[in-house]
């Protein structure tokens, strides 16, 4: 189990690092953006995508990942 959750965080690094590696001005623009939503708005956002990501390991584990 604590292999798989290294194996999570580690991809999650990687696609962080990406993205400030490859559109590191796409970044300040997006900050900028959401310091601009309202904090009801940003937490919207959060919890779309918390249920997003459950949603994808779920289905993984349901296809046998």
């Amino acid at each position: 189990m604590i292999e798989i959750c290294l194996w999570a965080i580690g991809l999650i690094l990687v696609f962080e690092g990406l993205v400030y590696v490859l559109a590191p001005s796409l970044i300040e623009d997006m900050l900028r953006a959401l310091r601009e939503l309202p904090p009801e708005a940003r937490r919207m956002i959060g919890a779309l995508m918390m249920v997003l990501g459950l949603l994808l390991v779920w289905g993984a584990k349901a296809l046998g990942a």
